[in-house]
């Protein structure tokens, strides 16, 4: 099995900073490309930022400039650095990553981590 887990929110003024982590854990083979979602209360889930297997990235256009997503294949870890936060940034944040599992070599599956919050107020 293969499990995420985010850690890293919290509660934040406006203009303060936060960097999520998610690092993956169990029967991994491979990690192809590694997102960050949010969901805002009443709202559908967005997609945030993705980070593919070779390091390029992308990001939804309410964020380019404040919010950098990377990597370390080493640790199975994904990284969510945001700055200049916005009261519109809260949500829950979830990570989710294309995993193959040593059992099934070449098949990935989306794995979701169970999410942090992220409030940002004064």
């Amino acid at each position: 099995q293969v499990q995420l887990v985010e850690s890293g929110g919290g509660l934040v003024q406006p203009g303060g900073s936060l960097r999520l982590s998610c690092v993956a854990s169990g029967s991994i083979f491979s990690i192809n490309d590694m997102r960050w979602y949010r969901q805002a209360p009443g709202k559908q889930r967005e997609l945030v930022a993705t980070i593919f297997r070779g390091a390029s990235t992308n990001y939804v256009d309410s964020v380019k400039g404040r919010f950098t997503i990377s990597r370390d294949d080493a640790k199975k870890t994904v990284y969510l650095q945001m700055n200049s936060l916005k009261p519109e940034d809260t949500a829950v944040y979830y990570c989710n990553a294309d995993v193959a599992s040593s059992s099934a070599l070449g098949i990935y599956y989306p794995y979701w981590g169970q999410g942090t919050q992220v409030t940002v107020s004064s």
